[in-house]
């Protein structure tokens, strides 16, 4: 459209009369669609009595309405068979027999499909079906629209399947024998190929052979190539029905004879069907009948006959496993060069062509050779089992890099899919393509990326754990480059708008623990997925970077590191400006919950999720409200009792100073969920047993990476002669303090049954207490939250420590102490001590007189 210039325009009294004119005639274009609006009578025609059934309905429109009435009622067929069958077969079903006779094709199509619907839900018997329906879809099986036949034949190749042999011989074969003629219509003798196919597999072979063969010779032998090329592709199907010995005897012979045929189309079809059929050929049909055949079509592909040149790259891989027993040396190697000259068919400049046969070459065949090159992508990991994976390096690694480096997408695309079984079979040797993963990760088409992607995990753990460098040292110097590959990938993928394959990529970087260094992690992977949380605009794929960061902070093996990051979690996701950074926040505590531990949870992240219950907007407040019940189940009593009281206080201030209503039916609902919820003990009870042991397990494995990278570290020290520094001294405290508590263990089930030995355990668990509160007061986290390590202090200082006269602690230094429960989770005894620890303890305190508590509690206090 032509922009209007103002300054060219005339306002004078003439032109603005042209323009009223102009603005008439644009009233009388619109005038005929006015007029072509329906008139009164028309809608009377088309309404519909609303008294009328179902039925009565569909009868009525059948019979008086119109075309888009009679349409509406075939496509409603099965909806009125499932309501009600009878009435439907009694006196819908035969007025749309006699509507088909004359119908369009848009209500034959329908019909075709609803009867094939009504054949899938089983709405009726077989023997009512193949009653009612079946000579309504053999009559219109020969329409003469081609799309409208190929769908009734559609329909009736999935009948077949399901009427009973009697039925298919006698309503089916019987009249193909007559269809199947030279003197019917083309169209008849091709529905007759394709019929013959589906029932040859429907037969004992005897009947086969004395009913169907003859008829399926004499359409091998049709004058019309397109019935010879229908009958052919048909031939897989007869021979799996007849068996070994008569494919041998009738099958193979009229293979061979259209192998030769005049019609390119024919040999084509010919040869897909004999590479198909070669596990049903025994050596001596491979080598004398097969092995010529397949010669003779690698010779003519790149002279006369260059149809088939596509369909050979495509079928080569199976081709050559399945004939690698009969193969000679010189054969083995003239077809593994023959599969070598099609991968790099197209990208050579041939010599003595000028421009324009240049040119026209480039349009006529570019297409099909990057079709024949995508094909030999394809079939790259058949090629590595006829070659033997050992010999890759020397046979089949030029191809591999000129495929992995093609100028087409579709080529390297294709390459991509296939990396993960490339890597497979090549197993220990699979560090030679370390390089092209790193071209593939690198591409410059998102399509390249988001196919290697899929099976990124599987391939990178091959990489850094196959081959000869198996060493955990040695991870990153076997992919040297692997890391600023996969950042490169990452930002590509942020920078697009495919934010799937940005999702699906962040999905399958969680793996990457497993692959490289804790610290590579952290400075190269998980800022960024901090940045990608706080700034990307997708929720997918904020969520998608939300769990991987917890998964990179699940397996960190640095405790500084660990705070560093929980406490930007907390100041700029949890306190964040933007409501959406608070609302990705919770969605982080929710992965962190199903990652973690309980304690760890509880210990870093329960007060300020509770915290959002003041929150000024309202949706984080009722996202907070359905997060509500898995964060009580996080909880363990007695430990955390003080939590339990600070969830229930904040619920009871959402129940009294909430205003949104939204919000209060919500937090009504959840209060609802949270009074049937039960909550765990620390000692173990049968309907909590399988979870408290999956729990303790991931506490377990939590200090355990800890420990890990503390003995690596000392290690590192001790070699190099530097001295410990002061936080090492305090994990080396904490060590020992887990040693002591498991003494401690023993101590207690001994003063319970009546030793003398309280007073001596109060007062290890006093100086295991100190030690544990100095090495907690080296870690560093928000001041706000700095109290978090001090709770468990504060809840042991109440009334369930000073029960016991000078047992109380010590016990209750089982429950709370982390290492105590990284070591008595892989021992079956200790699993057992809490719950009778936890028994006794109780019953000793109802024993004891109340001076001996007063006069306990005072010294426990002090």
């Amino acid at each position: 459209m032509r922009p209007i210039i103002f300054s060219n325009m005339d306002f004078s009294h003439s032109s603005l009369f042209g323009y009223i004119e102009d603005l008439q005639e644009l009233t009388i274009i619109e005038r005929p669609v006015r007029r072509s609006l329906k008139t009164p009578e028309e809608i009377e025609r088309l309404t519909v009595d609303e008294e009328l059934s179902d039925i009565e309905r569909a009868v009525y429109l059948l019979s008086y309405g119109q075309d888009i009435q009679g349409t509406s009622v075939v496509a409603n067929l099965p909806v009125l068979m499932r309501q009600n069958p009878a009435e439907t077969l009694r006196r819908v079903l035969p007025k749309i027999r006699e509507v088909l006779h004359v119908a369009g094709v848009e209500m034959q199509l329908t019909a075709a499909v609803s009867f094939l619907t009504v054949l899938q839900e089983e709405s009726v018997s077989i023997h009512t079906y193949s009653h009612s329906f079946l000579h309504i879809i053999l009559q219109n099986l020969e329409h003469r629209d081609a799309g409208v036949s190929n769908a009734w034949l559609e329909t009736l190749l999935a009948v077949i399947e399901a009427l009973p042999k009697e039925t298919v011989r006698h309503e089916i074969l019987n009249p193909l024998v007559s269809k199947a003629q030279l003197s019917q219509t083309l169209q008849s003798r091709l529905v007759s190929c394709k019929i013959m196919g589906k029932v040859a597999n429907k037969f004992e072979a005897h009947i086969i052979k004395r009913e169907v063969l003859p008829l399926v010779k004499s359409l091998c032998q049709d004058v019309e190539y397109e019935v010879r090329t229908c009958m052919c592709r048909q031939l897989e199907h007869v021979a799996r029905g007849i068996g070994t010995e008569l494919t041998k005897t009738v099958v193979l012979p009229e293979l061979v004879e259209l192998a030769r045929d005049e019609g390119s189309s024919v040999r084509l079809a010919a040869f897909e069907t004999l590479v198909t059929l070669l596990d049903m050929f025994d050596a001596d049909d491979r080598s004398q009948t097969v092995l010529p055949l397949v010669k003779s079509f690698c010779e003519k592909s790149f002279k006369a006959d260059e149809s088939i040149l596509v369909s050979l790259s495509f079928h080569l891989g199976k081709l050559c496993n399945g004939l690698y027993g009969i193969f000679t040396p010189e054969q083995h190697l003239r077809f593994l060069e023959f599969y070598k000259k099609l991968s790099t068919l197209g990208l050579q400049q041939e010599n003595g062509h000028n421009d324009n046969q240049l040119h026209l070459q480039t349009l006529e065949q570019e297409k099909k050779y990057i079709s024949v090159r995508k094909n030999c992508a394809y079939n790259f990991p058949a090629m590595i089992v006829f070659v033997d994976p050992k010999n890759f390096h020397l046979e089949l690694y030029s191809i591999f890099f000129c495929l992995c480096h093609d100028p087409e997408v579709p080529v390297r695309y294709t390459m991509a899919i296939s990396f993960f079984e490339v890597a497979k079979l090549l197993n220990s040797d699979v560090y030679r393509i370390h390089k092209e993963l790193v071209t593939l990760l690198q591409d410059e088409s998102l399509e390249v990326l988001d196919a290697l992607v899929g099976h990124l995990p599987e391939i990178l753990e091959l990489m850094t754990n196959g081959g000869e460098n198996n060493g955990s040292e040695s991870k990153l110097l076997s992919i040297p480059d692997l890391i600023p590959a996969l950042t490169t990938a990452e930002q590509r993928a942020a920078s697009s708008l495919k934010w799937r394959t940005h999702e699906k990529l962040l999905q399958k970087y969680a793996c990457l623990p497993h692959i490289i260094s804790s610290d590579q992690i952290y400075y190269r992977f998980l800022h960024r997925m901090l940045t990608i949380i706080l700034t990307n605009n997708v929720l997918p794929v904020q969520k998608a970077a939300a769990r991987t960061l917890c998964v990179y902070l699940r397996y960190n093996r640095k405790q500084e590191q660990r705070h560093e990051v929980i406490q930007k979690l907390i100041e700029q996701l949890g306190q964040g400006k933007s409501y959406w950074n608070r609302l990705r926040f919770l969605d982080t505590c929710e992965f962190i919950m199903e990652l973690f531990s309980k304690s760890f949870f509880c210990k870093y992240f329960f007060l300020p999720v509770l915290e959002l219950t003041h929150d000024p907007v309202a949706n984080v407040r009722m996202k907070l409200c359905c997060l509500l019940p898995k964060v009580k189940s996080t909880l363990k009593i007695p430990t955390d009792k003080h939590l339990l009281q600070q969830l229930e206080l904040c619920i009871r201030k959402l129940l009294c100073q909430e205003k949104d209503k939204d919000v209060l039916t919500i937090v009504k609902r959840t209060v609802l969920e949270l009074d049937r919820m039960e909550i765990s003990v620390d000692a173990f009870q049968k309907r909590f047993y399988e979870n408290d042991l999956l729990d303790q397990e991931t506490e377990r494995q939590e200090h355990l990476l800890l420990e890990m990278m503390y003995f690596i570290k000392k290690e590192k020290q001790k070699n190099e002669g530097r001295p410990a520094n002061i936080n090492d001294k305090m994990f080396e405290k904490k060590r020992r303090d887990s040693k002591t508590s498991s003494v401690l263990t023993k101590s207690i089930n001994l003063s319970i049954s009546g030793s003398s030995s309280g007073t001596s355990a109060g007062k290890e668990e006093k100086k295991s207490k100190l030690v544990r509160s100095q090495s907690f007061s080296t870690q560093v986290l928000h001041p706000k939250y700095s109290n978090i390590d001090k709770c468990p202090n504060k809840s042991s200082a109440t009334g369930y420590t000073s029960s016991v006269p000078g047992m109380g602690k010590s016990c209750m230094l089982s429950f709370s102490d982390d290492s105590f429960r990284t070591h008595s989770a892989g021992n079956s005894g200790n699993a057992a001590f809490p719950s009778s620890c936890s028994r006794n303890l109780f019953n000793s305190a109802d024993q004891k007189s109340n001076g001996n508590k007063e006069s306990q509690s005072r010294k426990m206090s002090m």
